[in-house]
């Protein structure tokens, strides 16, 4: 089973930068970091869950909604079991849970998920 654990929430104004981790733990590691694809959703007050970055399990193919294109990058360290999210240039619309997730190999959707961290782009 693998865990995922979200840290780098908090409070910026807009036009702040915030960089999101995601650590990744337990026996699913067995065979690595490398053998999941890797996920970023957020969830605004009152909306549905949406992704907004992926990276596969190459790490070669990235998806980044049109929303956060250009100001989101995506990343991850296989051999530290890390997953991070730099948010750069930040919007008010970009406040909301922020979630890892990941996909194992063979599954076909992101179905591992952590607990989420908080962020607030106010001034």
């Amino acid at each position: 089973q693998l865990q995922l654990v979200e840290s780098g929430g908090g409070l910026v104004q807009p036009g702040g930068s915030l960089r999101l981790s995601c650590a990744a733990s337990g026996s699913g590691l067995q065979l690595g970091l490398q053998h999941y694809a890797v996920a970023w959703f957020r969830q605004a007050p009152g909306k549905e869950r949406e992704g907004i970055s992926c990276n596969s399990m190459s790490g070669g193919d990235t998806y980044y909604a049109d929303s956060v294109k250009g100001r989101f990058t995506i990343s991850r360290d296989n051999a530290e079991n890390m997953v991070y999210l730099q948010m750069n240039s930040l919007k008010p619309e970009d406040t909301g849970v922020y979630y890892c997730a990941g996909q194992r190999n063979g599954d076909t959707q992101f179905n591992i998920w952590g607990q989420g961290t908080q962020v607030t782009v106010s001034s």
